[in-house]
């Protein structure tokens, strides 16, 4: 699914307004007659509802929602700021004149002073004041409403957007100047901002009213971001030739473990073995032979010539693909060990944990990553290597710029993983759970995702592909075990009920 840009959104609109004949305030009316709809499921007539409308064309919404509140019954208490007289949006003015019409409607329009109304905790708080169209942030009277509005203990539904959120990039906005909603009743698309943790808050629950735009406009639009969703990874999967050996499904080699992390090796085996890999072998220190041999009889072990960590990585065959990085440490030799590696392994690889831990130790080394590679950072990882950020928009501002430099491939793991590609494209994800916030998940994602690029997927698809799967196969661990009881190798054994749910829809 497509993520669009507020400026997308409005284009998507435009060429829907020209194919059904409408005029803006038609579409105004659709957008307020599915807010009503929401807010007379959840609330009855007798409660007591406070509209904010602002200048624009969210305050026309905020309008028209509570005229038609009052024709279902209710008594809504409205505010429309106009501070700057005639400077309200058509559509706004409009809607306006509209209510001016009704009788017995508690309405007061804000040209001057101000002396907002108590709001206690059983009202509901509609939050109208600016939607998407915002575009400088919030500030004076304004930014002093939506403060005191957060300050309340109402329960506050938001139309289009939380008041002062843009819908993409919010770094230069005051966090005490954007409305903390309970409901977000958004128009057709999620936006780019509501996949960021730092904007959650501001969120609440969230629900998409469909407006039933333009299938051709969604079409023709373009956009940098996207969703990826249970039919986005159908389409993308290929079903078993049932005349296949292990040969045509790829070989691996992970370079994983160390003295004490010889697990972070066996649930990543495990998980390329369990998302189809024909051939898995595991380079790891002669310490690690026992506990793998033992827990994963499948694969083959190859020693390294340290006893309990990697001090050489010698690439002796032709592998689909090289993995490197889950509990390998970061001890001196180790450091080296990735440091040869790097300089003079030419063909794109896949690298996580501590592999990237080793290289934010010698920085220089960015550059030597082969060009097609993927590097897979949570957070800190992420932080160690392109310095410190703070949210989640700053790192993936700052991932696609580095992706592009570098020409490689980023997966920002967390909550809603997004892929990040060289030529400015991003996968956001929309599969996994809490459950999943567990030690050895990454290591298992490195597996499903080392295996799909074995099998032939090319990386970025078989990136996001491993990410829906790696997640779905986490909410099925959490079906059984629920989100505080899920481990990394519950996501393991559900590995291949997800890959079989994603084949067969």
């Amino acid at each position: 699914m497509k993520i669009f840009t507020t400026d997308g959104i409005r284009r998507i609109e435009e060429k829907t307004i020209e194919r059904d004949n409408l005029s803006r305030l038609d579409l105004m009316e659709r957008a307020a007659e599915a807010v009503t709809y929401e807010i007379v499921a959840r609330w009855r007539t007798n409660k007591h509802i406070i509209i904010f409308a602002g200048p624009g064309d969210n305050g026309g919404d905020g309008l028209a929602v509570a005229r038609l509140l009052h024709n279902q019954g209710y008594h809504p208490e409205v505010y429309l700021f106009n501070i700057r007289s005639s400077q309200l949006s058509k559509c706004c003015s409009t809607n306006r004149d509209r209510l001016l019409e009704l009788e017995d409607l508690d309405f007061i329009e804000v040209t001057d002073t101000f002396t907002p109304p108590e709001l206690t905790e059983s009202d509901v708080v509609i939050d109208a004041l600016f939607g998407s169209g915002l575009r400088d942030p919030l500030r004076s009277g304004y930014a002093q409403m939506v403060q005191y509005i957060n300050d309340s203990d109402s329960y506050v539904v938001s139309i289009d957007m939380p008041s002062g959120l843009f819908g993409e990039w919010n770094m230069g906005t005051d966090p005490r100047n954007i409305i903390c909603a309970d409901l977000t009743l958004t128009f057709n698309f999620r936006r780019l901002s509501f996949f960021f943790q730092e904007n959650a808050r501001y969120i609440g629950d969230l629900k998409i009213l469909d407006l039933e735009m333009s299938t051709d406009a969604i079409a023709s639009t373009p956009t940098d971001f996207y969703l990826i969703e249970h039919e986005d990874a159908h389409n993308m999967i290929s079903e078993r030739d049932p005349f296949s050996n292990k040969y045509d499904y790829g070989t691996i080699l992970l370079i994983a473990g160390s003295y004490g992390m010889m697990g972070a090796a066996i649930l990543a085996s495990r998980a390329a073995m369990r998302s189809g890999a024909g051939l898995v072998t595991v380079h790891a220190p002669r310490c690690g032979y026992g506990p793998l041999q033992t827990a994963v009889p499948e694969v083959i072990f190859e020693p390294d010539r340290g006893e309990i960590y990697t001090s050489q990585i010698d690439i002796h065959h032709q592998y689909s693909v090289v993995a490197l990085g889950p509990g390998i440490g970061t001890s001196d030799e180790t450091v080296e060990a990735v440091d040869a590696f790097l300089k003079s392994f030419r063909r794109p690889c896949l690298l996580d944990a501590d592999a990237l831990n080793c290289i934010a130790r010698r920085p220089m080394l960015l550059r030597s990553i082969p060009k097609g590679s993927v590097l897979t950072p949570h957070a800190n990882e992420f932080d160690r290597l392109f310095g410190e950020h703070h949210t989640d928009e700053e790192r993936l501002r700052k991932a696609i710029e580095v992706s592009r430099l570098y020409e490689i491939t980023i997966v920002l793991k967390g909550h809603h993983t997004k892929t990040v590609r060289p030529d400015g494209k991003v996968y956001i994800n929309s599969s996994g759970n809490a459950g999943m916030a567990t030690a050895g998940s990454g290591d298992v994602l490195t597996g499903v995702i080392a295996a799909l690029i074995a099998q032939g997927y090319t990386p970025d698809w078989a990136v996001a592909l491993g990410i829906y799967l790696h997640g779905l196969s986490g909410d099925l661990a959490a079906q059984e075990h629920d989100t505080y009881g899920v481990m990394a190798s519950d996501i393991v054994e559900n590995m291949g009920r997800a890959i079989h749910d994603v084949v067969r829809r």
